[in-house]
């Protein structure tokens, strides 16, 4: 989607559809009369007697300042899916700073992915498509909106890129799929490289957890390493994303409802995949690596058994006694992997659908938060409330050792008890980060799929998190300017 900001009223394009509040300053000067009376009422939508445009909706003011429920970004989507022009002139006089505006332009640029888009229907309906948006504001405003204009289209390009890998079926998307396809999208930027090993290499690497995992499809299991290359110099930052591109439960079958939406168990490492994207459209001053572990997790003769043992890259070894809980196997040794590549590494944050259980204590909104680095879990916290991507904390410490405990083994992947289930993953995977780098569990099972109208879909998060929290990092650390600005 194209975008463009707009300050007087000769640029509005004829035909389009304006999107704005009642009281908003920027009606005063557009003759409709229509218009008048929509605003008495408070709000309206209308096609009809609104010449020069197509359609005019007025949202309610306390719509564009809702925070907590994301009205505003609900309303967008809804309102856009089958728009009647291909324009969309959005008034953008209330949308303050971060949050609220960065959902709402976040939630427009992400209207340029549907599931139809997958062509695997053999009769796709045409379709109108939102192909571009004015962002239309007070003079005053204008160099504020056009950095979020900028940087909020730099983010849904890498949500977008994510969403599609991820909406996918895995039949289709297996971890050599996925590594094509990073390597597609990554080409035409010179800052990144991917690095990839094959299932031969895993295994002389050490990575027996990612080994255990894969080894029971016919698929094998990949990992990829996206390096970014965008300073000489400094500390590396790593993400890690848990790709299980189709979960079975292995031995420990899921029942088939719980099967149903297994595809999107590759969500974490979709969404590394974009973020490093959005990094490299912005030209961050920064080093960064994004490792995506993949593998499916299938039935098969040799897949993993219950109470077997697997050795990861670290040389810690974890007893497998459910095979349900691979992503945190797959994880481990990703994150032991990312140490061992760079040991003076800023912080390594991974992000994983982990757990059901997070679902139960967070609900769909929040994600959740895992880390005993203080400075950590505050900059992370704070960057999803300025993006409107928000995350809660869950506790984490040695209060959990009897979770992950073994009779056999340095580690068990599952705590007996069936209790707090997400941060007795967490401390698993806290044993594979080294003790020098700072690392944060990010677990968004609840978060990483839209839920709309009964149907789910990719949603692109934390991505709008992760690259807050980068930027925030880098002014923190070096005074940063952020790229494009004229200082």
């Amino acid at each position: 989607m194209d975008y463009q900001l707009i300050i007087r009223p000769a640029q509005i394009p004829a035909g389009s559809h304006l999107i704005s509040w009642p009281g908003s300053p920027l009606l005063d000067a557009l003759d409709v009369p229509l218009l008048a009376e929509m605003r008495a009422a408070g709000e309206g939508d209308a096609r009809f007697g609104c010449a020069p445009f197509a359609r005019i909706t007025l949202i309610p003011q306390e719509a564009w300042q809702e925070r907590a429920t994301d009205a505003l970004p609900v309303r967008l989507r809804a309102l856009l899916k089958a728009p009647v022009s291909d324009t969309l002139v959005l008034d953008c006089t209330l949308l303050a700073a971060g949050g609220v505006r960065d959902g709402a332009l976040r939630a427009l640029f992400n209207l340029d992915h549907r599931l139809s888009d997958l062509k695997l229907m053999t009769s796709c309906p045409q379709e109108r498509r939102v192909a571009a948006l004015f962002a239309y504001c007070l003079p005053q405003q204008e160099a504020s909106l056009a950095e979020s204009l900028r940087l909020q289209h730099a983010v849904a390009a890498g949500m977008l890129a994510a969403r599609r890998l991820a909406d996918l079926p895995a039949d289709l998307c297996t971890p050599q799929f996925v590594v094509e396809q990073a390597t597609r999208l990554t080409a035409d930027s010179p800052a990144l490289r991917c690095e990839v090993l094959d299932e031969t290499a895993i295994r002389e690497q050490g990575l027996g957890l990612l080994h255990a995992v894969g080894k029971g499809a016919g698929c094998p299991p990949r990992l990829l390493a996206i390096h970014y290359d965008g300073a000489s110099g400094g500390p590396v930052r790593s993400y890690v994303g848990k790709g299980v591109t189709f979960d079975t439960g292995g031995l420990w079958l899921k029942e088939g409802a719980g099967m149903y939406t297994m595809k999107y168990d590759m969500c974490g490492a979709a969404n590394v995949l974009g973020l490093m994207l959005s990094i490299a459209r912005l030209a961050l001053p920064v080093r960064a690596m994004g490792v995506l572990a993949l593998a499916e997790n299938a039935i098969g003769p040799n897949a993993m058994q219950p109470g077997s043992v697997a050795r990861a890259c670290n040389g810690m070894t974890v007893e497998i006694n459910n095979t349900d809980a691979e992503g945190r196997l797959v994880l481990a040794d990703a994150i032991a992997w990312a140490s061992r590549q760079h040991p003076q590494s800023r912080y390594i944050i991974d992000i994983a659908t982990l757990t059901g259980a997070v679902v139960k204590a967070l609900g769909y909104d929040l994600s959740g938060l895992m880390t005993q680095d203080e400075g950590l879990r505050a900059a992370l916290t704070a960057a999803g409330l300025k993006s409107g991507d928000e995350v809660w904390s869950l506790p984490l410490d040695a209060r959990l050792k009897p979770q992950t405990a073994s009779r056999i083994a340095d580690l068990c992947n599952t705590p007996t008890n069936n209790a707090a289930i997400s941060a007795s993953a967490a401390w698993l995977l806290h044993h594979f980060c080294s003790p020098e780098i700072p690392w944060a569990h990010l677990d968004v099972s609840g978060t990483a799929l839209w839920r709309e109208e009964g149907h789910s879909v990719a949603s692109g998060r934390p991505i709008p998190l992760l690259v807050q929290h980068l930027l925030d990092d880098l002014r923190g650390e070096v005074g940063f300017v952020e790229a494009g600005s004229d200082s």
